[in-house]
């Protein structure tokens, strides 16, 4: 079904991206059946939904060396990505400035585009609580978000104030506009497309860092305790991940050993048998802190990465029909988060 392209997401991806950019992640992503049909004009929930993750799907791989590597190969292939959701880090402080505090400042935009929280995850090891959210409309087809919080007030008081000293003058990326059109979208399931092509780049926005330069001292505090919290200082809500569905996720493993990536050693597989998943190590960049001098230094650290999944499928005899495991895993996301652990420089 690649080839076919709805009309209205074509139109918001070729404003924002271009042609060129556009063409080549229509090739690259499974098409959800719910946009087969479309009005001209008149952009759905499940449309914009569609459209962000594209965009943040790109975002990720422009940021992984790895991903992208990873991409290109396949498309070349003759293959494609069927992509299974994207995965971003908040934490859960009222010293967050202007940005709503943890998951609040997602559920805003995620709601109006018809995702719901389809699980909760307590990822005690790392002091954080994962959600992760389904698209209504198209729950198999349409990326889900894992959305995790981290908790402060579960380290020492030093590592909390090294969090207030990171975030608390974040700014809040949704102006008035965009808050206005999604309360329409999420009373109306509609937007006209000239308002869409508004609120798109301000949503896509969100997901970036929100706070200025880390203090080197402040990120030294949080790396010692918290891998996640030193992720988020330099990376801020990016996605941390995004995850490629595959048919056989160990072969894929031991294929991606063969060719010397750097994969994780062990396959995670969930406690009820049925959703498996690896990822590459996190794609090392380079990022500016304040020195205690003033003066900016530079640091290697962990980014982001990406990651695949396998999910098994059962019969729903009341359906009459076959049902993927939409679920995650708390023991799986903890052992896939450690991804981008202990890399720091």
């Amino acid at each position: 079904m690649r080839n076919i392209k709805n009309a209205n997401v074509e139109q918001l991806l070729l404003k924002l991206l271009g042609a060129e950019r556009t063409a080549t992640l229509f090739a690259t992503l499974n098409h959800p059946q719910v946009l087969n049909e479309w009005e001209d004009g008149v952009v759905t929930r499940a449309e914009l939904a569609q459209t962000l993750n594209m965009v943040l799907f790109e975002d990720l791989l422009a940021r992984s060396a790895n991903g992208r590597q990873y991409t290109q190969e396949t498309i070349a292939a003759g293959g494609s990505v069927y992509f299974d959701h994207g995965a971003l880090r908040t934490v859960r402080w009222p010293h967050n400035g202007a940005l709503p505090p943890g998951e609040a400042a997602f559920a805003r935009i995620l709601r109006p585009l018809g995702f719901s929280i389809n699980g909760r995850y307590p990822l005690d090891r790392l002091a954080m609580t994962g959600r992760a959210w389904t698209h209504d409309d198209a729950p198999d087809e349409i990326a889900q978000f894992f959305v995790s919080e981290l908790h402060p007030e579960r380290f020492s008081a030093e590592f909390q104030q090294a969090v207030t000293n990171v975030l608390g003058a974040s700014r809040d990326p949704l102006t008035p506009q965009a808050v206005g059109q999604l309360w329409e979208l999420e009373r109306e399931g509609v937007l006209p497309l000239d308002a869409a092509h508004a609120l798109l780049p301000v949503i896509v926005g969100a997901f970036a860092r929100q706070h200025e330069m880390p203090r080197e001292a402040d990120y030294d505090v949080l790396l010692k305790e918290s891998a996640e919290m030193a992720w988020i200082a330099t990376e801020g809500n990016a996605f941390n991940h995004a995850t490629d569905r595959v048919a056989d996720v160990f072969k894929l493993s031991d294929d991606e050993k063969a060719k010397g990536r750097p994969m994780k050693p062990e396959v995670e597989r969930s406690r009820s048998g049925r959703v498996f998943q690896t990822a590459y190590r996190a794609d090392i960049v380079r990022r500016e802190f304040r020195a205690a001098d003033g003066s900016t230094v530079t640091r290697d650290v962990p980014g982001s990465f990406y990651e695949f999944i396998t999910r098994k499928r059962t019969f729903d005899q009341d359906a009459r029909r076959w049902e993927t495991d939409l679920r995650f895993d708390a023991g799986n996301a903890q052992g896939i988060f450690k991804m981008t652990a202990g890399q720091a420089a």
